[in-house]
Order: structure tokens, then C-alpha cells, then sequence
């Protein structure tokens, strides 16, 4: 059934000051909507969502409208509601705009669809909910009709196709969801990637996204200025993640060693290799790959037991690429890898790139964002140095998925690896400074309006909230950390205090901490974590996630980037994972 709709939430208090009218309030929203919207779409508005009745009826005195029959449009008690004139049984998508008196029934289906979207955000913060609501893949196909079918189906089915799909969707926002580097659901990001996807633009040109194209020009030059470039020179774009921006850097670092390639490809340059940590991501090679270069030609540098990665490894494995004529062309250092959260040795590996002319590039889609934190920064000393940089917001930042950026300090190379003079798109006789035309640097042709959101949050927090944000969750990580170090239990992956918010710890269960038998205690132990973490999925309580790193069994990976987290979430994950595991 339709429910009563979000601006009746205010209605109890509509009338406390009806001597004035603020732009805030609902019925002076829709008097100026009335005004200025054309085609009387503000007045239907208005009557759409009944506010001047709702106002009326919260008046001392006031008298109250003639009953309707209770719930005839979804609420729980008796109303004008004009949802109730409108039932989408036998309503289609055809009857929508742009169908010709379709806009009282596009505005009273879209008020159903935020509804749902309401009361599913407000649910996913509380902690008396599941995180998730887990079936099988199996159990879901046949609970459900997910098939596609000739015949369209009525607004009705879509409706509760929407609901269908939030109730088995994983709660990414609540407080106890732990499980992946990118949580947490904030207001204002999902306010501008609502506005993003209502304004369906592609970011390739200024005349299609004017604002848009603007926004990004500013927002990268900030992230530039605070990487450390002069004045925030150079370039860069937002890409479909941080696999995409660290494969756009090596594909300008060979570019920029051999810009015949671009025409006349692999077969015009000599045999080239990158360089990497062990523990960095799976994309670097994924790029190679993609590229031409071939996995082979990824060669992995050595990690301490913290996870950094060793400069003189890296030196003496360049040493020994030169000697068998292979051409090192590219170095990707870690500011927080996935697992461990380690920050590479900056400096000491800008200055192996420097003595060798080899591009720097930092991968700091996951630890980037504490160049936003005073106290935190240190971590990423020498980022200024590289040639380019991964930073995605999307992560630590709490920016709605996607948002990946690509800082590069060269200006105009990435136009020149990328253009191509398409004259359908990239007009040179166009009115207006065709710089601002982003689109032929891009490998896309058509790119996802990924700003918005991020400008907006940007906007609404400043820099020092965003700070805070990111401080907050470095605080709670070290509180988990000094909680379990010396718990009965617990065992630490590596030995000090994490660098990032990425705590990695065995849990013992009682049955198997005093066994004598290492071998069979390294057996067993590497099953505790998936049973645990199934349990929790089946529970609903909280998502961790696990795996293994190198010779080392499972163990549990906290990561903290939800800004919803609080101690006592930290509190209850620790006594989870006992109550969870205490029978293995």
C-alpha cells in the first residue's frame, strides 16, 4: 500500500509558527514551486502531496477534513492523500512523463519509490536490524521472479520489485557492517547522486555538462593542492574505480617513455616492466595485462613484516631487469594496501625512481584520503614527488560508490596518450575555451557524472569535516586494536600498532588455544574464520571480512570506514566474534 509520504513527517509541528512562512517549510516550498514551475506541475505538486492539509490539520481548532476510508492510500489513518486516487495496478511506465498528463501520476510514483528509499536508509542505521537478510543464490532465484519477460509489467510489480530488491540488499550503511573498504551512507552524497542520475548527463563535453565539467576542474585542482603540486598544477580525471585510475598511470608512464606506442604498439618498444609490493593490489597486474604488457612483466618487491614495501629490494630487483635488457618503466608504490593498510617508504622510493628515470605512481585509493588529516598525512610523506596518483573518496571519505580519481602532475599528457580528434565530438571552431571539452583524455566516451557527490559533501563538511570523519575511524581502529592485543583469544597478524584502520587478528576458539600440535593447530585455525563469518551473515549481525596473506591462514581483516561506527559497535563486534566462534 502507498504510504502517507516524507512530507508528513513535519505535519505534527506544521502549525507551531504559522505567522511566518520560512523557505524551509513545506507549504512556502510549494507556493514558490507553484510560481515558478511550469505547466502547473508546482500547484500539482502541492496537491500531490497535500501540504497546505496537513498544515491546516495541525492548527489548534482547526477543522478537520471528511473522513476517508483508513488506509485507501497507505497511511495509517484517515486522509485527502492524492495517492489515494491513484492506484498502480493498472498503471505502466508508458503512463508516466513524457505521456501526456502523466505528471501527477510520474510525481505520485516517484513519491512511492523515495518512500521506500526512506524508510529502507532509516532502517539501515538502526541496530536492532540485520546488516543482511542472507539466502542462498539458489533460495533467492526461487523466492523471487527475477526473469525478464515480453510483457511489461505494471507500476504495482515495480514497486515491489524495489522493495524485493532492498530487503535482500546488504546494509551498507549500518554501524556494523565491516566487511569491504568502502561503507558507510551519507546524507548529502546520496542527496547529489540523486541529482546526478536527474540530470543523465555524460561528462565529455562543457556544452553537454557545463557545472559539472567545472566542478571536476576545481575539485582535482584541490586534491592536487593538497597532494603537494605548485599551485595545483597538472591534470587528472574521475575513472570507474581504483583498478581504472592505477591502469590510466601506467598507461601514461608508457606514453611517456615511448609515445610511439600509442600508433604503432607493443611491437615498436622494447620489453618493459613494472615494479610493485607483494601486497599490492591485484590491479597493477590486471593493467599490465590489459595493456599489452603481460602479467610477467610485473615484478613483485618484497614487504617487511608490517607489510611496506623494501626499497633496497626494489633497487636490486631494477638492477637486475636493466642487466637482462628489459626497460623498467614504471614503479607503483602502496599508501595503504588492501589487507594490512601499509603506507610504502615514499621518499626512499621517489628517489630510486629519480636515480633510474622511472614514472612514480602511488596507489592511494585507499590510504589517499589522510592527506585530508592533519594528524595522519605524515604517513604519505614524498606523495608529492610521484608523477601520479590514485585517490578514491569512495573509500575513506564515505563518498557514494563510484568516485575514483587520477591526480597526474604533468599537464597535457593525458591528452596526448588519449586523443583522439573525434570531430563529432570535439568541434576545434566551438564558441567557448575547448579545454574545458575533458572528454578526449578520457579512455571513455562515455563517463559517469562522478563529482557531484563528492563536490556537494565537500561543500556541506568542509575539509576539516572531512577530517574529523577520518580521524574518527583511525581513533576507533586503534581502540580495537588496544582492546584485543593482549585479550585471551587473540592473536595479531603483525606485530605494532596499524598504520590505517585495518586491524588483522586471529580469533582462538577454546578449543584449540592450548593445542600443542603446531601443524594441527594452523589446520584448524584456518577454518575458524569462515565459520565465523558465515555465522555472522546468517545471523545478521555484523560483516567482517578474512582471508590469508602469503603463508599465514585465515584470519579476520577489520577495516573501519564507516563514519556511523561508534565504540560500542567495536564492543559488540569483539563479543560477536566470541559468541560466534566459542564452539569451534
Amino acid at each position: 500500500m502507498a504510504s502517507h509520504g516524507f512530507w508528513s513527517l513535519g505535519g505534527d509541528n506544521a502549525g507551531a509558527n504559522t505567522g511566518s512562512q520560512s523557505p524551509s517549510t513545506p507549504r512556502a516550498w510549494c507556493q514558490a514551486a507553484a510560481q515558478k514551475l511550469s505547466g502547473g506541475i508546482g500547484s500539482k505538486l502541492c496537491a500531490l502531496l497535500n501540504v497546505g492539509e496537513v498544515e491546516k490539520a495541525a492548527e489548534p481548532g482547526a477543522k478537520q477534513p471528511p473522513e476517508t476510508a483508513a488506509g485507501t492510500c497507505g497511511c495509517n489513518k484517515s486522509c485527502n492523500c492524492t495517492k489515494a486516487a491513484v492506484g498502480f495496478s493498472d498503471l505502466y511506465s508508458t503512463d508516466l512523463l513524457p505521456a501526456t498528463d502523466g505528471d501527477t501520476k510520474t510525481m505520485t510514483f516517484l513519491q512511492e519509490v523515495v518512500d521506500i528509499l526512506l524508510a529502507y536508509i532509516v532502517e539501515s542505521f538502526d541496530r536492532e536490524t540485520k546488516v543482511i537478510d542472507f539466502h542462498y543464490p539458489n533460495e533467492l532465484l526461487q523466492m523471487n521472479n527475477w526473469e525478464l519477460q515480453d510483457e511489461p509489467a505494471t507500476l504495482d510489480d515495480i514497486l515491489i520489485s524495489c522493495r524485493a530488491t532492498l530487503k535482500y540488499a546488504i546494509k551498507t550503511a549500518h554501524p556494523r557492517y565491516f566487511n569491504q573498504l568502502s561503507t558507510g551512507l551519507d546524507m548529502v552524497g546520496l542527496a547529489a547522486d540523486w541529482l546526478t542520475s536527474t540530470a543523465n548527463t555524460n561528462m565529455f563535453t562543457y556544452e553537454v555538462a557545463p557545472v559539472f565539467v567545472l566542478l571536476e576542474y576545481v575539485t582535482l585542482k584541490k586534491m592536487r593542492e593538497i597532494i603537494g603540486w605548485p599551485d595545483g598544477r597538472g591534470d587528472g580525471i574521475f575513472s570507474p574505480g581504483g583498478a581504472i585510475s592505477n591502469m590510466y598511470a601506467m598507461l601514461l608512464a608508457r606514453f611517456k617513455m615511448f609515445p610511439e606506442v600509442k600508433e604503432k604498439g607493443m611491437s615498436s618498444v622494447p620489453r618493459l616492466v613494472a615494479f610493485t609490493s607483494e601486497h599490492s593490489h591485484f590491479s597493477i597486474k590486471k593493467g599490465a595485462a590489459a595493456l599489452g604488457i603481460g602479467t610477467e612483466s610485473v615484478i613483485c618487491i618484497k614487504a617487511d613484516q608490517s607489510g611496506k614495501l623494501i626499497p633496497a629490494d626494489l633497487e636490486r630487483r631494477i638492477l637486475e631487469a636493466k642487466q637482462k635488457g628489459f626497460v623498467p618503466f614504471f614503479v607503483s608504490a602502496t599508501a595503504g594496501t588492501t589487507v594490512y593498510g601499509a603506507f610504502d617508504p615514499l621518499i626512499a622510493i621517489s628517489d630510486i625512481c629519480k636515480k633510474y628515470n622511472i614514472w612514480m605512481h602511488v596507489d592511494g585509493a585507499w590510504g589517499g584520503s589522510l592527506l585530508m588529516s592533519r594528524r595522519h598525512r605524515w604517513k604519505l610523506d614524498g606523495v608529492e614527488r610521484a608523477n601520479s596518483v590514485t585517490w578514491n573518496p569512495h573509500k575513506m571519505m564515505s563518498v557514494p560508490l563510484q568516485c575514483s580519481a587520477l591526480l597526474v602532475r604533468e599537464e597535457g599528457l593525458m591528452q596526448n596518450c588519449n586523443q583522439m580528434h573525434a570531430c563529432y565530438l570535439f568541434q576545434q571552431d566551438k564558441h567557448y575555451d575547448l579545454s574545458y571539452d575533458t572528454g578526449d583524455k578520457a579512455l571513455q566516451c562515455g563517463r559517469h557524472v562522478d563529482i557531484f557527490k563528492l563536490w556537494l559533501m565537500w561543500r556541506a563538511k568542509g575539509t576539516i569535516g572531512f577530517e574529523a570523519q577520518i580521524d574518527k575511524c583511525l581513533e576507533l581502529s586503534e581502540y580495537l586494536y588496544n582492546k584485543i592485543k593482549d585479550r585471551e583469544g587473540y592473536e595479531m597478524v603483525f606485530d605494532g600498532k596499524p598504520q590505517h584502520t585495518n586491524v588483522c587478528f586471529w580469533y582462538l576458539p577454546p578449543g584449540i588455544r592450548y593445542m600443542e600440535d603446531k601443524e594441527e593447530r594452523k589446520k584448524h585455525l584456518h577454518k575458524v574464520a569462515p565459520v565465523i563469518k558465515a555465522r555472522m551473515m546468517e545471523y545478521g549481525t555484523t560483516m567482517v571480512s578474512y582471508q590469508p596473506q602469503g603463508d599465514k591462514v585465515n584470519f579476520f581483516r577489520m577495516v573501519i570506514s564507516n563514519p556511523a561506527a561508534t565504540f560500542e559497535d567495536i564492543d559488540f563486534l569483539i563479543e560477536e566474534i566470541e559468541r560466534l566462534g566459542q564452539d569451534l
